[in-house]
């Protein structure tokens, strides 16, 4: 296995009361899993008070989106990665149809019906008042460079993962 260049900072336990000057030794895993777990959370927690998802809202975005209206199955391939579990889309698609907040035409494509449009342009602001909350304190060059050292660090370990396993890739 090839040794990293650059920063060989030793890896500490996981602390949450952490200084500033331990933050280098911190696993990004635990840090990362730590903001992951809250900020879903958090979000789930202010949708499930107007009885909505966020896999809901997923879908009725990827179903706004896009150039032409998908089939069940393409909804469901682009969004299962995300969900919590492999048949979570195809639920949500079937809850949203109940809802009336989808139609299914004659060739399956799905779009979103007035009171489906509406309620994600409920749930759009809603979201940006709960992202206002999250980034509290952050402004977006800061943001904009946690995101991009988060991108490289996924970019590092698929590299690494693939140059160990060539099927992986």
């Amino acid at each position: 296995m090839k040794t990293p260049t650059g920063n060989t900072t030793d890896q500490a336990p996981a602390d949450p009361a952490a200084s500033d000057d331990a933050l280098a030794t911190q696993p990004i895993g635990y840090w990362s899993g730590l903001a992951h777990e809250a900020v879903t959370r958090h979000l789930r927690d202010a949708m499930a008070r107007i009885d909505v998802t966020q896999p809901q809202y997923w879908v009725l975005n990827r179903v706004n989106g896009g150039a032409g209206a998908p089939v069940r199955e393409e909804v469901a391939a682009q969004l299962t990665p995300l969900a919590d579990g492999p048949h979570e889309i195809a639920r949500v698609v079937d809850q949203l149809l109940h809802r009336g907040w989808l139609h299914a035409d004659e060739d399956g494509r799905l779009r979103l019906t007035g009171e489906g449009e509406a309620a994600r342009v409920r749930l759009r602001a809603l979201v940006t008042e709960q992202r206002a909350v999250v980034h509290e304190g952050i402004d977006d060059a800061e943001y904009v460079t946690a995101l991009k050292v988060l991108r490289r660090m996924a970019a590092n370990v698929e590299a690494a993962r693939t140059a160990t396993d060539p099927q992986a890739g």
